[in-house]
């Protein structure tokens, strides 16, 4: 499992680890991977041509440290220095013993065009709202010229608790990141700006409560359940679906696919689909007796294309099972209800969805999509899966908001929601808890989109065979 944590967090490991080490060796250990990842990504070091953006913080002098690096390596490098008299003076001293060069702004811009790799040392994670004017012009310059970017840390702009993006910002194709991931890191939208991250480790002792998590393979083998010798569809979880309407039928079909494909015992429908349903699934065990007269069921769905039946998900919210509210279920349920209830609730909102719920714009919960889900959370005490590129699942009771980086552009799609409300619904049937039915629902779904997006089948059992052979069967 990928952790990240908030800049207070890795500040205080680092100060307690170079309590112990000698002067500067943690800037050293900094400065080596990064060197490392840039003589990678060149492919050939000597008489490549790099440039360094070095700002005030240490992060500039991480920059420095690896220029000099490569500049025994053969590499010609240049540091364009954005605050003089107050760049890190062991660095700039080794960037010059080791044969670098170093220029002021004005003289940056040719130098840059001509170069094969920029590494982005200009601000560390403790900037805040975006770049200031003169390092705004030399990212524009660096994003028209056609060098490889790699950002020291985080790319300058972005904020490294929140994800947030409030002004001008470096766009690099590799972060390198020390000791741990930075929650901006895994968070649209500046998950966007940070390209593919390398975590390099420099011995920093962390706490065990991180900011996020972001589940892995090996978790997911280990959260979904497996049928054994004894189950039966009870054992393996019943799903109830409370979905589509005579206008949108499709969301009931779509929602009981992903509650089958997850491996649900059983799935039973209520609501005035059943036909539609029954046609394409005649499995599925349909009822029209409504939510509470339907039979035994251990998690229910409701809302996918329900329109304003909004007695059909006051009845379900009555019933005490964990329930998956999405789509219309989300603006038809009244607050105080779910607030009231004792058994799970896991709401799917998209921005437009969650912005609607806490009255604000929908370009607030875009730009802010960690304080977004953790605030509505708290609202709804609930768990909330903030549908997104970057999903994200908070639980009420605080703690570590999960995220989840698989999905891809081609999922944003009109009942692609749907079928991930079913796959999750069918997870909670089964016995997991709603932030990992949510969390593992998402991976599965991302995944999906991926063999999707390359033509290949698109239902959750083929997922499986991007995952550990000991659960691949469930999909089978």
């Amino acid at each position: 499992m990928r952790t990240a944590y908030s800049v207070e967090t890795v500040r205080a490991a680092e100060r307690q680890l170079m309590a112990r080490l000698p002067e500067g060796a943690l800037m050293q250990r900094a400065a080596a991977g990064l060197a490392a990842a840039c003589a990678e990504l060149l492919g050939r070091v000597y008489g490549s041509r790099v440039v360094l953006l070095v700002g005030s913080g240490d992060n500039g002098g991480d920059a420095l440290y690896a220029g000099a690096r490569l500049v025994r390596r053969g590499a010609g490098v240049t540091a364009v220095v954005l605050a003089p008299g107050r760049t890190h003076p062991g660095g700039l001293a080794a960037l010059r013993r080791a044969g670098g060069s170093v220029v002021a702004p004005d003289s940056a811009e040719p130098v840059i065009e001509r170069a094969d790799l920029v590494v982005d040392g200009i601000v560390g994670i403790g900037g805040k709202g975006g770049l200031r004017p003169g390092a705004e012009a030399l990212a524009d310059v660096v994003g028209a010229s056609r060098a490889a970017v790699v950002a020291v840390d985080l790319p300058s702009g972005v904020e490294a608790d929140t994800g947030e993006v409030r002004g001008a910002a470096v766009r690099a194709d590799l972060t390198v990141t020390f000791g741990t991931y930075k929650p901006g890191l895994l968070i649209d939208p500046a998950r966007e700006y940070a390209g593919s991250v390398r975590l390099v480790d420099i011995g920093l002792e962390l706490p065990p409560d991180a900011e996020l998590e972001a589940l892995q393979h090996r978790d997911v083998a280990r959260l979904l359940p497996a049928p054994s010798a004894e189950s039966d569809k009870y054992r393996r979880g019943v799903v109830g679906i409370a979905a589509g309407s005579a206008r949108y039928p499709g969301a009931a079909v779509l929602a009981v696919s992903g509650a089958l494909r997850g491996g649900a015992g059983a799935v039973r429908y209520v609501g005035p689909a059943g036909e539609a349903v029954i046609a394409r699934f005649p499995e599925t065990l349909v009822s029209d007796l409504g939510p509470a007269k339907a039979g035994r069921v251990q998690a229910w769905v409701v809302g996918p294309g329900a329109g304003n039946e909004a007695a059909t998900v006051a009845e379900v919210l009555a019933l005490d099972v964990p329930v998956l509210l999405d789509a219309d279920g989300l603006r038809l349920a009244e607050r105080d209800t779910v607030r009231g209830r004792t058994a799970p609730t896991l709401m799917t909102p998209h921005a437009g969805e969650a912005a609607a719920l806490l009255g604000v714009p929908r370009e607030e919960v875009e730009r802010a999509r960690l304080a977004s889900v953790r605030e509505l959370a708290a609202v709804y005490r609930a768990t909330v899966l903030l549908k997104g590129s970057t999903t994200l699942v908070a639980d009420s009771g605080g703690g570590a908001v999960r995220v989840n980086a698989t999905g891809t552009g081609w999922l944003a799609t009109a009942g692609s929601g749907d079928v991930l409300s079913g796959l999750a619904g069918s997870l909670l049937a089964a016995g997991l808890s709603a932030p990992d039915a949510g969390s593992v629902a998402a991976y599965l779904h991302g995944l999906a989109g991926r063999f999707a997006a390359q033509g290949a089948p698109v239902g959750a059992h083929d997922v499986a065979e991007e995952l550990p052979s000991a659960w691949r069967d469930v999909y089978r």
